[in-house]
């Protein structure tokens, strides 16, 4: 089993819920195993940061309901605890397959059979909390409404009133936050600031364990998390194809500009043989040697937009490897580190690598949701015609659109194909779609550095 931790809403509190929880579980000295529903690259962060161990990203929109199935078996085993947490409110997702809410939280409930523990912001409410929670328990019998962790409790005298509008309903109050116990964790234009970044972050991790230690019925809520020898279901999808007989060597640009990846999709990279080199465009000055590709993810270019300008040898290196034919796959914070530049919030310009003919600018405007897509041309990851469904997340715009763009999305065209460059603002999981994965390594195929 494991437990989905959910909320009425965005807001709620789940993601303090259940960093106070693993906080507690890495305290005590167990294994636990974080899960987030959706696309989501920040809480994830939290999660491994917190656990010593990657948090996986459940999304049917992005990988299919079996990827889903198989991911969180795979990753259960071993551990002795469980824990999913929800994305926006419990029943909020997209209506596709005659789901009328798929890919919400009570979706993965619903394909894992996994019962959920309802987050319910008390602080512009008192006896109405009766009515919401009989809702959400009451909308869809199939998922099983374990109980509530009431939070924002102002005071003693709202508490009575809270829990004696929950009495009737006979709903396990399993959690009480007071307004005071909240800890607070800083944030930008994406979400929250990356936990690398906090420097406090072990103090903060005491804190929540201390928390859930204090205001969680623990005796009720592990029960729930426990797992017990899950069965492995379906081989993931990329042990079926044919992995290289060269093992290919790929740089991963992974620092503090650049750290939107789905763990899966380095996973994959390294099961279909890649050897996986990390490299920092803030901090390293030239590529590593033979290597037949590079993958630079999303993150955050903008707000260090300065200090990639400063660092012309690394610019300068993987412009001239690119000319030489080094296949890149760049997504999102990628593309617009290979622009010609950056303009950032205060409307300060940044030169970066010069790769793709365009500059980026960032806007109040965020572009935000999935994206089903038609692939317009051949380029090193998918063929003409392809079909995929992808996600946007970013506030950036570029200044001129392709000439010969690679995808469709309704009536907007965008990415690029460029040398062996691939350049988008679509962020793809390769366990949905493991072509990705296995046509960006054989387009890599002699060492150009």
């Amino acid at each position: 089993m494991g437990l989905v931790i959910a909320g009425c809403r965005s807001g709620e509190g789940k993601t303090t819920v259940a960093l106070a929880l693993l906080s507690y579980l890495v305290k005590v000295g167990t294994l636990v195993q974080s899960f987030k529903v959706g696309p989501d690259y920040i809480d994830p962060m939290y999660h491994s940061r917190i656990c010593d161990r990657p948090c996986r990203n459940l999304d049917p929109v992005l990988t299919g309901v079996d990827y889903v199935r198989s991911c969180f078996a795979h990753h259960c085993r071993g551990v002795n605890y469980a824990l999913i947490e929800g994305v926006m409110g419990l029943f909020d997702g997209i209506n596709r397959d005659n789901i009328p809410d798929f890919a919400s939280t009570a979706h993965i409930a619903r394909i894992l059979s996994l019962p959920v523990l309802l987050v319910i912001d008390c602080s512009r409410l008192s006896g109405s909390v009766a009515a919401i929670a009989h809702g959400y328990r009451s909308l869809d019998p199939r998922v099983k409404l374990a109980g509530v962790i009431l939070n924002k409790v102002a005071s003693d005298r709202h508490l009575e009133l809270l829990t004696s509008a929950l009495e009737p309903l006979n709903l396990p109050v399993l959690g009480i936050l007071r307004r005071q116990d909240l800890v607070s964790f800083p944030s930008r234009h994406l979400g929250l600031v990356n936990p690398g970044e906090i420097a406090q972050f072990r103090a903060i991790i005491d804190k929540l364990a201390f928390m859930a230690e204090c205001c969680f019925d623990l005796s009720k809520i592990l029960p729930l998390m426990q797992v017990s020898n899950p069965t492995e279901i379906a081989n993931p999808l990329w042990s079926q194809i044919t992995i290289p007989a060269i093992k290919p060597r790929i740089v991963i640009a992974r620092d503090r500009a650049f750290n939107f990846y789905y763990q899966d999709n380095l996973d994959i990279l390294q099961d279909l043989g890649a050897e996986l080199i990390f490299w920092s465009p803030l901090e390293d000055t030239e590529l590593p040697e033979n290597i037949q590709g590079i993958y630079i993810g999303g993150g955050y270019p903008e707000v260090f937009a300065e200090e990639l300008a400063a660092n012309e040898l690394a610019k300068e290196a993987l412009k001239l490897a690119i000319a030489k034919g080094l296949t890149t796959y760049a997504e999102c914070g990628g593309l617009m580190y290979l622009s010609q530049q950056i303009t950032n919030f205060e409307q300060k310009s940044w030169s970066m690598v010069g790769i793709l003919p365009t500059s980026t600018i960032m806007s109040e405007k965020l572009t935000l949701g999935y994206r089903k897509v038609e692939t317009l041309r051949d380029n090193i990851i998918l063929s003409k015609g392809s079909i995929v469904w992808g996600h946007e997340f970013h506030r950036s715009q570029i200044t001129t659109p392709p000439v010969q763009p690679v995808f469709k999305i309704n009536n907007h065209y965008e990415g690029w194909h460029i040398f062996r460059v691939h350049a988008s603002y679509l962020h793809l999981h390769f366990g949905g779609y493991p072509k990705v994965a296995t046509n960006f390594l054989k387009d890599g195929k002699p060492p150009y550095l």
